[in-house]
């Protein structure tokens, strides 16, 4: 809770009667004292929220006078001063330009996991295909859902371990109208897949990949906030790896191909795991900062 105290004690104070303006400006003392180096677009997104308002609309009438709005604001400033994630606070993230619904039972979509849903675009060459798509460790669902909003034909499982991402997934399947083309199920990787479902042209997997000895360097905002769970990849970050290479094989249709998105550093372990299980890696599609973050994997074809 480093820096908690201070940015508590620099929060604006009142129940009401306050403008906006005099609580922005308050708001972003108390987050910048907490550590938060987004301090300004976060106090805008919290203001956003209570009042209704796009974030534009919000920077320009710092004149409004709040009412009980003030009290509200004040109690979700505390949580993100308290280096509660943003999305959980407001309950929804933006991912591949789509809203998904987001709790403390699942992690929060990053901008770097898009980095497998290009490259899966990038792979598929008839994106009005009837394709089948599986997506191990669905969590939020953000993976299956956003492939699913660009193949107006495929149909998609998505799997995790935990009841409760579960549901939030298929929330969001129905918020987006997709509940018709995706189904969830709960699953430890695909050891409960039973074969009824055939093979997947597609396989999209974000194991948790980070080490026990690097959690003391994560945020706050990851380190308390967000599951365990989808997290921890064991003493070195590949235990989930390992658990997932010899499955991806039996599940794959022939031509077809699995993403899977490891850690900044991770690409090449990974790949070796793969490779290990009889599988051919493809390509190594870097994020936008140029880490190498998705190991692209299909069957090796006889010759």
């Amino acid at each position: 809770m480093s820096g908690a105290p201070a940015a508590i004690e620099d929060m604006p104070q009142g129940t009401h009667g306050g403008t906006l303006g005099d609580w922005l400006s308050a708001a972003v003392r108390g987050l910048e004292a907490a550590g938060i180096e987004t301090a300004r677009l976060d106090a805008r997104l919290l203001a956003s929220f209570v009042l209704g308002w796009n974030p534009a609309r919000v920077l320009a009438h710092p004149e409004q006078v709040l009412g009980g709005e003030w009290s509200r604001l004040q109690s979700l400033l505390a949580r993100r001063a308290n280096r509660e994630p943003l999305a959980v606070i407001i309950g929804k993230r933006e991912f591949w330009g789509l809203d998904f619904a987001v709790t403390a039972d699942t992690l929060v979509p990053r901008p770097e996991s898009e980095t497998l849903i290009e490259a899966a675009l990038a792979a598929t060459e008839d994106r009005d295909a009837d394709l089948s798509i599986l997506d191990l460790g669905t969590g939020s669902g953000c993976l299956l859902l956003a492939l699913l909003s660009e193949l107006p034909n495929a149909r998609g499982l998505g799997v995790d371990l935990s009841a409760a991402a579960l549901k939030v997934a298929a929330g969001n399947a129905a918020i987006l109208g997709l509940e018709g083309r995706a189904e969830f199920r709960q699953s430890d990787w695909g050891r409960g897949l039973d074969g009824t479902e055939g093979r997947f042209d597609l396989i999209l997997a974000n194991p948790p990949y980070v080490a026990d000895d690097e959690f003391a360097a994560l945020e706050p905002e990851v380190s308390r906030f967000e599951p365990r769970l989808a997290l921890s990849g064991g003493p070195d970050g590949l235990t989930s790896y390992r658990s997932l290479a010899p499955q991806i094989g039996p599940l794959l249709a022939p031509g077809g191909g699995a993403f899977i998105e490891t850690g900044a550093a991770q690409a090449g372990a990974v790949s070796a795991l793969f490779e290990e299980n009889g599988l051919a890696v493809t390509s190594i599609h870097a994020d936008l900062c140029g880490r190498l973050r998705v190991v692209e994997v299909q069957q090796v074809m006889d010759k």
